[in-house]
């Protein structure tokens, strides 16, 4: 699972827009969402944002979130709103940190992880339900990605943005191109392969090569996926934590191929010229989702919510599409988005959603296991 920094320049992204449209046949401007219907579940849409007090109120409103993520083009309509609310954010690392934040005791009023530890807080008293009904943006919202934020009959999280984990190559240094994930097995990328170091990560790609669902796991397909890692090692080059690293080791040439590499990965590297190819395997491209809840402990709660919508805007999840090249939940956002990222990043495939194997919650005990098997995996090399 993804350990996130947002580093994507404004630069980076013109070139790319750039070299797309000069290389590429037109593309129409989608008028539309990737997917449909345009009704989210659980509530019906209101025609306002969430009724505070407005202008006159002042206070502060808390954050945990992710480093760029705090940019005011992101709020906009909140800042416009509430002029008088001083907003403060703290900046994590990973999505275990919000977790393990809450159970301290840490305040805050909105928080931001990614789904795979959705559950365990919603099962822990974390969080507290939100009421749709107050999100102006949620008539908007694509009803899949919503539907993963709803827990007992109850919407806890409202997603924001998501993203892949594929295979990145640089295609020309590599005679056969990867169609699957078993294709990291190829003896011909022996010494040139990048894998993420994560347990979780590594799980669940060694399950889907070998055609098993990676969250059902039994404990002798368990040591099956263990004996499928050992026996990838051969042709592993590093593993890598630093986006920044992988980049730049693929761009040099000493990686061929990069499992797990994430969008953003392809974008800056085609910005830079890269001869790249992103991979959509035949089991599907594995993904994140990550969104917002508001802590069972804040005194903000109508102020967390309109925070939330404010970020919902389409003005602010184009941004975060167009800049940064993350998926993006509000369908109305669609048609801002540039062209060259909808199609580089497939967003204007109708079942683009339904096609990516996004990650779910495991138990502890789970976590634990495919850690202990990584250690052993990484030992090995």
């Amino acid at each position: 699972m993804k350990t996130r920094k947002l580093w994507m320049s404004i630069c980076s992204l013109l070139v790319l827009a750039s070299m797309f449209l000069a290389a590429c046949a037109p593309v129409a401007t989608p008028t539309t969402a990737p997917a449909a219907p345009t009704e989210a579940p659980a509530a019906a849409a209101p025609t306002t944002a969430p009724a505070v007090s407005g202008s006159t109120q002042t206070g502060e409103l808390v954050l945990l979130d992710w480093s760029g993520y705090e940019l005011p083009e992101f709020w906009k309509q909140f800042a416009t709103q509430y002029p008088n609310v001083k907003v403060n954010y703290s900046f994590l690392s990973e999505s275990a940190e919000v977790y393990a934040k809450l159970q301290s005791g840490v305040n805050a009023d909105l928080v931001h992880p990614c789904s795979n530890y959705w559950k365990i807080m919603v099962d822990e008293g974390l969080v507290q339900p939100i009421d749709p009904a107050m999100l102006s943006h949620w008539k908007d919202i694509n009803p899949a990605l919503a539907k993963q934020g709803e827990f007992n009959g109850k919407q806890y999280w409202i997603p924001w943005e998501w993203g892949f984990e594929s295979i990145l190559v640089r295609s020309d240094l590599i005679k056969t191109v990867p169609t699957s994930w078993n294709d990291l097995w190829n003896p011909e990328y022996k010494g040139h392969i990048a894998l993420y170091d994560s347990g979780e990560s590594g799980h669940v790609i060694a399950a889907l090569a070998l055609g098993l669902d990676p969250w059902a796991t039994t404990p002798a397909q368990d040591e099956q996926i263990k004996q499928k890692l050992l026996e990838l090692m051969p042709n592993v080059l590093t593993i890598w934590s630093s986006q920044t690293d992988l980049d730049q080791q693929l761009a040099s040439g000493d990686v061929w191929v990069a499992a797990n590499a994430w969008n953003a990965s392809y974008i800056k590297l085609l910005g830079d010229g890269a001869k790249v190819e992103y991979i959509d395997p035949k089991e599907g491209r594995a993904g994140y989702l990550c969104g917002f809840a508001v802590p069972t402990k804040s005194k903000n709660y109508e102020l967390a919510v309109a925070m939330i919508d404010a970020y919902l805007a389409p003005d602010a999840q184009a941004y975060l599409a167009n800049e940064y090249g993350y998926g993006i939940v509000n369908n109305a956002a669609s048609a801002l988005v540039k062209p060259e990222t909808m199609k580089l990043l497939a967003l204007d495939d109708q079942n683009i959603i339904s096609r990516t194997i996004f990650y779910k919650f495991i138990s502890a005990a789970q976590r634990q296991a495919w850690t202990d098997v990584w250690s052993e995996v990484k030992t090995s090399k």
